[in-house]
């Protein structure tokens, strides 16, 4: 199979981090440790505070001198701006690369690749794949500006703070399926519409986490 390349580490990282952010899996006021989040992810200490610096600027955290950071409160407008700008990129990112008829074969064999392994896929896989499949949307855009944005706003799969959810998987596949389909179709303003669900989809996802984790207090 084509390599399709993978974000760098800080990215990812950042990625995770801001995910279980938004999902509510830390409460406002927790101390978040660098050392304690580079070894549960097993990565080293520099892309977790390259991480911290990227989501203090985002309002997410609240840098402390050599003692990590602190979760900031949010609210739901905070997520739902957060995923109205990624509708809006990736939407026109998907409908981009539809239009300039891009080459789709590495796509068409990571997405054959999802659907046979489906079933046996580990977390860390389902994540590397889903996160390949936008980027290389993302470049085939032929926009550097709109790459570097997107990247700075990715928060992976987004079933939630519950674990893996295999119903979220399975239908986000399904959506990536549809875009290739209406991008082989050359019709763009469909994949567009597909991005734009599968991203709200996501979207509804991470409030539902967020507003149970609110409801426990």
């Amino acid at each position: 199979m084509e390599t399709i390349e993978v974000l760098p580490i800080r990215v990812r990282v950042t990625a995770i981090l801001r995910k279980a952010l938004l999902a509510g899996e830390y409460q406002p006021g927790e101390e978040l440790s660098l050392t304690e989040v580079a070894a549960k992810l097993g990565v080293s200490r520099t892309p977790v505070r390259e991480a911290f610096q990227s989501l203090a600027a985002e309002g997410l955290l609240e840098l402390r001198m050599n003692r990590g950071a602190i979760v900031v409160g949010i609210d739901e407008k905070f997520i739902r701006d957060h995923f109205e700008l990624r509708v809006l990129l990736e939407t026109e990112a998907v409908t981009r690369a539809a239009r300039r008829e891009i080459e789709l074969k590495p796509l068409l064999e990571l997405q054959d690749y999802a659907e046979k392994n489906r079933e046996t896929m580990t977390e860390e896989d389902y994540r590397t794949y889903n996160q390949r499949f936008h980027a290389h949307i993302w470049r085939c855009a032929d926009n550097q500006k709109l790459y570097d944005l997107l990247s700075s706003l990715w928060n992976g799969p987004s079933g939630g703070n519950l674990g893996r959810d295999p119903d979220h998987e399975r239908i986000s596949i399904g959506e990536h399926r549809q875009m290739l389909y209406f991008m082989e179709s050359g019709k763009a303003e469909d994949a567009g519409a597909v991005m734009t669900r599968h991203i709200e989809r996501s979207m509804e996802n991470i409030l539902r986490s967020f507003r149970a984790s609110h409801t426990k207090k």
